[in-house]
């Protein structure tokens, strides 16, 4: 019978034996209460690695939820940002619009301008007008009450007249001849001098009227270019009105995506938080189950050890031991230690993935869109895209519009993440190429480094 004492000393020895002579040394050589004993201890690490799993669990299902509202969030923040750009879109049209209406109005108000001058000149002509109508008319008038004077002194006397002159001309028949002769002239003469004045005030009243008439439209089209001005002034009224509905409506849709933009962020936070959380958890799980097979392999060992000084074989089944520990720490140290990055997937987005991390350690160039010579972000996404006939807009926002919106969680290799003033591609397994800074250059790193706005499918 093998004394107590004996198999502790023989659990010094330090090399592994193989895990079914362990088995049936255990079997057969272990007393019942030392295999309880062994049975609960391994039980409890168990026990604790199954509790481990289930946090883990949880912690999955919260990344999940987090993850769901961020997509909710990143939904909302597409819509305010569509929001936006469609305010923005009709304001730009609305001040054009405003912008057109001043113009007509500064070229309403200087014809306004140039038609009161006008009016005020042909006021003017017409003062003067009608003070040379006046004259005329008093000319006229005087020189007609001294004709008819004359007319009322001739023609009223009759032949009597006549007679007086030949009785008065005491001289000669040719005397008397003479000044019937004089009297016809003055009367010719006076007829004359009537007509030019009737003939002067005729031409003096058409100019008048004419310069009334002048006046008449000026003051016409002056009304109307008043009226228009007065439709132009109220539509642009109503323009800046709406001009500012729209201005507070931009500022509500701007201040709802700010709300969506922290969402965002708290999200993406609160998914870095559980990633870590979930990922020391599993490094937890990973202790325990190390200690699990820690203990148990002690538990063999003792077994083993106590097996093989009832049977005397330590010496063969520690060889082989060795030999199983060499063969691991073979197996283990052929690990490569460089570094090496691929898509996940096999689609077309994958080889979109693929090609960008060709062009990783390439400089970056702001304001360029050369995938060996350098590049900024979104002229890196633009080329790399371009490569497989796909035509991208040249900024970050604009090819945060393009395509269609998805959720991190259903994000797949090839499609555009958009942060902010910054873009990448995204090739799976939580990590994204892109032109970083100048410092760093193209460059891969995880997908949640900065706070995602929004996710853009292409393919």
């Amino acid at each position: 019978m093998i004394k107590k004492q004996n198999i502790h000393n023989l659990i010094s020895v330090s090399s592994p034996l193989c895990a079914v002579t362990l088995a049936a040394v255990l079997a057969v050589s272990a007393p019942v209460s030392t295999l309880t004993a062994y049975a609960t201890t391994v039980d409890d690490i168990q026990g604790q690695i199954d509790s481990i799993n289930s946090e883990i669990s949880d912690l999955e299902k919260q990344k999940k939820d987090a993850e769901k509202a961020k997509s909710d969030a990143q939904s909302g923040l597409s819509g305010a940002n569509s929001q936006i750009n469609s305010i923005s879109g009709a304001m730009g049209d609305l001040n054009a619009e405003i912008e057109g209406i001043n113009l007509e109005l500064v070229g309403l108000l200087t014809d306004i301008d140039l038609i009161e001058g006008d009016i005020r000149d042909k006021e003017a002509q017409i003062v003067q007008t009608e003070q040379e109508y006046d004259e005329a008319v008093a000319v006229r008038d005087e020189q007609y009450e001294t004709m008819k004077i004359r007319i009322k002194y001739m023609y009223e006397q009759g032949n009597a007249t006549y007679i007086s002159i030949f009785l008065e001309a005491t001289s000669s028949l040719a005397d008397a001849l003479n000044k019937a002769d004089y009297v016809e002239q003055l009367y010719a003469y006076d007829r004359q001098m009537l007509e030019q004045y009737k003939q002067t005030v005729e031409y003096t009243q058409e100019v008048w009227d004419k310069l009334e008439e002048e006046k008449s439209e000026l003051e016409t089209s002056k009304e109307e270019l008043e009226g228009e001005q007065a439709y132009l002034e109220e539509v642009e009224a109503q323009l800046e009105e709406e001009y500012e509905n729209y201005g507070v409506m931009l500022a509500q849709a701007r201040q709802q995506a700010a709300i969506y933009t922290a969402k965002i962020n708290q999200q993406t936070n609160e998914i870095r938080s559980l990633e870590r959380a979930e990922a020391e958890k599993k490094r937890e799980a990973e202790e325990k189950k190390r200690e699990k097979e820690a203990e148990e392999e002690r538990i063999r060992a003792e077994q083993e050890a106590a097996a093989a000084a009832a049977a005397g074989e330590t010496g063969e089944t520690a060889d082989t031991g060795a030999t199983e520990s060499s063969s691991s720490s073979s197996a283990s140290s052929s690990k490569s230690s460089g570094t090496s990055y691929s898509a996940s997937g096999s689609g077309k987005g994958s080889q979109v993935a693929n090609y960008a991390l060709k062009f990783v350690g390439n400089p970056y160039v702001s304001g360029g869109t050369s995938l060996t010579d350098g590049a900024d972000c979104s002229g890196f996404v633009q080329a790399v895209y371009s490569a497989f006939g796909v035509s991208l807009p040249r900024t970050s926002y604009s090819q945060s519009t393009v395509g269609t919106a998805v959720s991190y969680s259903d994000a797949q290799p090839g499609d555009i993440i958009y942060y902010g003033g910054h873009v990448g591609i995204y090739i799976g397994n939580g990590q994204i190429v892109h032109a970083s800074t100048q410092r760093t250059g193209i460059k891969v790193s995880p997908a949640t480094y900065r706070g995602i706005v929004t996710i853009r499918r292409v393919l």
